[in-house]
């Protein structure tokens, strides 16, 4: 990676334990500002594991312990005294499926912002149209926004779930699988929509399906038994990598 590219994150000696397994070890890791960034390895080599670090959801987890860092705007948000809530404005997260709220839509998209304690309707009503169109969403729905989010289909709740997600503009939007739930159809207007969003907000991609990482993101991070492996743009790993492990991975030789 170039030195002139601006990150977002940049994540130092970050190493991870559950009670005594280590998960993660000593990643270091750049990711550069409007950007995807892709990670992938194969199944557990802590590829959600590293994602999940981003925005401290790991915290939840009884005896789960961190060392290292993880920086953004000049600071550590792994710091015990961080504010979890500010933190998880700043970075989004949509899961491997899709879940929406038991609500209409447009409660949906606006749910975080009511718990930021927006009540202007106008104001409301502005971010549902933002959100629902950069995400891809708004023709389909803009009739129905008070239809129950349950009754869309997988693709168009992923997709909402995604409007959630930003309607409270976050900087970095992490997305765990985010289509491996999804028929083609439906994944094809999911990878045509980060590479939309990447104009606005730095996305992280775990993905098993190494032939999306390659269409759609920018650098890859490959991972093994929880080490960094190798970093570059997407391209050049994909192409020329320099790792042994790195090859016999994408040519299939093992995973």
């Amino acid at each position: 990676m170039t030195a002139d590219i601006e990150t977002a994150l940049t994540i130092n000696h970050l190493s991870l334990w559950y009670g005594d397994k280590q998960a993660l070890d000593d990643i270091s890791l750049p990711i550069p500002k409007h950007r995807i960034t892709a990670l992938i390895g194969p199944s557990g080599c802590g590829k959600s594991t590293l994602l999940r670090c981003c925005n401290r959801m790991n915290d939840v987890i009884d005896n789960c312990r961190t060392e290292g860092e993880i920086w953004l705007d000049r600071r550590n948000i792994l710091q015990e005294e961080s504010d979890l809530s500010a933190l998880r404005r700043r970075i989004g997260m949509v899961f491997q499926r899709p879940n929406p709220f038991p609500k209409s839509i447009y409660e949906n998209v606006v749910y975080g912002l009511r718990l930021q304690g927006v009540r202007d309707r106008r104001i409301l009503n502005e971010a549902v149209e933002r959100a629902l169109r950069a995400a891809a969403l708004w023709p389909e729905v803009k009739d129905s926004l008070r239809q129950n989010a349950l009754t869309l289909s997988s693709g168009q709740q992923q997709r909402l779930v995604i409007a959630r997600a930003i309607a409270i503009e976050p900087e970095v939007l992490l997305l765990d699988e985010p289509t491996s739930a999804l028929d083609p159809i439906s994944t094809l207007v999911i990878e045509e929509l980060m590479a939309t969003l990447k104009q606005h907000f730095t996305l992280i991609l775990v993905t098993h399906n190494m032939q999306q990482a390659a269409r759609v993101s920018d650098y890859t991070a490959f991972m093994h038994q929880g080490r960094l492996v190798e970093f570059a743009d997407t391209d050049t790993l994909f192409t020329t990598p320099k790792q042994r492990r790195t090859e016999d991975y994408i040519t299939g030789r093992f995973g």
